[in-house]
């Protein structure tokens, strides 16, 4: 139960809901009692009848007020239990929302590094799967367990009443039914663990199969990927069988616990009438009715139990991702400053995962509304620089300051406010394209976005989509080609008007003649405001304010493209490269 501490918070939160459903579970349960000591009353009168003891008349009157008082003890009894059900299962619902929401909150506030380490299957699998087995014990599993033990309470109190000796013998199996409990819970939790794990793993299977779709039929690979699936789901069907069979002994064991209380009553009752110590046999008839209405509390002793077993081995997966510490955090706490002016000095950066030595030591400067250009082989951390400028990850050593303020120093919303990205993968989300184009910046108008799209050169392949900006794209943007994607996302950075516009490769999917009308388009938004530009083409660094070339995480080269095509190296052999290129291609 140590892990499902942590549900403590919302219970608190709840309370009022929690002690009125309690109250209600109470008052339900005496309302139902009633029943057992009518039906005794019936045999009472009935045996006065059979002694002589009063006349037919007076034997049905009593009898038609005795069943009309169980049936209506039995209707109020019933009304409060609805009444439980909705207050107290609401609180689960209340407290599924809530966790859901932290678990997210967390997940947005978790740093690249985590997602890289996690797959997206098992993240989903912890907010759904998981959160509603927690659900299942703030709900059902709290209504049932305070309904046992109010109905145990009871019924304990008006069993010792009428025969303290055969209640003595009525729940005596209930020990041996404790033990029993205890020792298959245990097993329950350790399989439950196991089970949610294979659940995690066949949700990030199929998660990764669908986003791979594309591939997966490019590759013809469908018989290999189904045949992996069917294995992993035999494994996880294997775990679950195994723990249903540590599940099956519950209500069997229940049912033959409730059995062997039953016979009990009848002969210990019966032995006791005989002798005369009980002074009517409606007492066993009045037992029988509490130990069968004990079967169902009883019997859910152990569902609950199973219940909370895997409630708790939920809340542990949950709280492993809960109690991460995010590493990049946000100190500021006052508004921040944000302007173009970015310096780096000394800069040093590993990536945790890899290992990999991305940055060596680089240092410049950019003034604000000006324009760089970062150029490089693959990996030699062009698109390192522009996540630290995002402050997406922290560096090792040196400095980074904007506006002549550390970045770690500055508030990290205002930072990211102020920053206009457009990654290498351009990413559109399963909505309209309107709306991606409006993610940049929510209050724009319908001008703004159209404006925003033609300045991408996107506006005319846009309103040849039978919908137009209001044309629903598929995962990922699946509905787009390359540089369809590509042209949405600066339409999205540009829309933002941000002080900082960051280009990661973004025009590799691109034509150089639509290159070329998108950078014109750049340079008159970007007025006043700080572009950074990584590329492979020279085309798109040419007018830059300054150029640096990256290899293997240090800075070869730098200057402006006049410069830097009269020296020596890796810039001037690409200039020349790419010439011929386009010289070959136009002729």
């Amino acid at each position: 139960m140590k892990e499902l501490q942590h549900l403590n918070k919302y219970f608190l939160k709840y309370k009022t809901h929690l002690v009125l459903g309690i109250i209600i579970t109470i008052v339900a349960r005496i309302f139902l009692l009633y029943t057992p000591r009518y039906v005794k009353q019936i045999f009472v009168v009935i045996e006065k009848h059979t002694n002589g003891g009063v006349s037919l008349d007076i034997v049905k009157s009593e009898l038609t007020e005795v069943i009309l008082l169980i049936i209506g003890a039995a209707v109020i009894g019933g009304v409060l239990t609805f009444f439980m059900r909705q207050t107290i299962i609401n609180v689960s619902r209340y407290i599924e929302y809530d966790l859901k929401n932290e678990i997210y909150e967390q997940y947005q506030k978790l740093t690249l590094n985590f997602y890289k380490k996690n797959r997206t299957g098992d993240l989903m699998n912890r907010i759904t799967e998981d959160v509603g087995r927690v659900r299942m014990y703030a709900g059902p599993a709290i209504m049932y367990s305070i309904n046992t033990i109010a109905l145990f309470v009871i019924v304990i109190i008006y069993m010792v009443n009428a025969s303290p000796k055969l209640t003595l013998y009525t729940i005596l199996p209930l020990p041996i039914l404790s033990v029993i409990i205890y020792k298959l819970s245990k097993e329950i939790h350790k399989r439950s663990t196991i089970v949610q794990e294979y659940l995690s793993k066949l949700s990030t299977y199929t998660q990764e199969s669908f986003s791979g779709i594309s591939v997966i039929k490019a590759y013809s690979i469908e018989p290999q990927t189904s045949t992996n699936f069917k294995t992993l789901a035999a494994e996880s069907k294997g775990k679950q069988i195994e723990l249903t069979k540590v599940q099956a002994w519950f209500f069997p064991m229940m049912i033959l616990l409730i059995g062997a209380s039953n016979l009990l009553v009848i002969y210990v009752g019966g032995m006791q009438y005989i002798n005369g110590e009980i002074e009517s046999i409606g007492t066993i008839a009045e037992f029988i009715i509490y130990v069968n209405m004990l079967t169902w509390p009883v019997a859910t002793v152990g569902w609950v139990t199973s219940i909370v077993q895997q409630a708790e081995a939920s809340q542990k997966r949950i709280n492993e991702f809960l109690k991460i510490e995010p590493e990049i955090k946000n100190t500021a706490t006052q508004p921040s400053r944000i302007t173009g002016d970015i310096c780096f000095k000394d800069v040093y950066f590993t990536y945790d995962d890899t290992n990999i030595e991305a940055l060596k030591g680089i240092s410049f400067n950019i003034k604000q509304g000006d324009t760089l250009a970062i150029l490089g082989k693959t990996g030699s951390g062009k698109s390192t620089i522009l996540d630290l400028i995002g402050r997406l990850y922290d560096i090792d050593k040196g400095s980074i300051t904007i506006a002549d303020t550390e970045i770690t120093q500055l508030n990290l919303t205002d930072l990211r406010n102020h920053i206009g990205y457009v990654p290498q993968d351009a990413f559109l989300f399963s909505d309209t394209i309107k709306t991606n184009i409006k993610f940049g910046n929510q209050k724009a108008t319908d001008e703004d976005v159209i404006a925003a799209a033609k300045n991408a050169q996107v506006h005319k392949n846009i309103i040849k989509f039978n919908k137009g900006y209001d044309t629903v794209l598929g995962e990922r943007g699946i509905t787009l080609s390359g540089g369809q994607k590509q042209r949405v996302s600066i339409a999205r950075a540009i829309i933002k008007s941000p002080e900082i516009l960051l280009f990661d490769d973004c025009l590799s999917a691109v034509d150089t003649e639509t290159e070329e009308k998108i950078l014109k388009n750049l340079n008159k938004i970007s007025k006043g405001k700080t572009t950074i530009i990584v590329s492979h083409r020279v085309s798109s660094a040419k007018n830059a304010d300054k150029i640096i070339v990256l290899d293997d995480g240090k800075i070869v080269q730098e200057g402006t493209h006049d410069t830097l095509i009269h020296s020596e190296g890796y810039y001037k052999h690409l200039y020349l490269k790419q010439l011929s290129e386009n010289t070959s291609s136009n002729s």
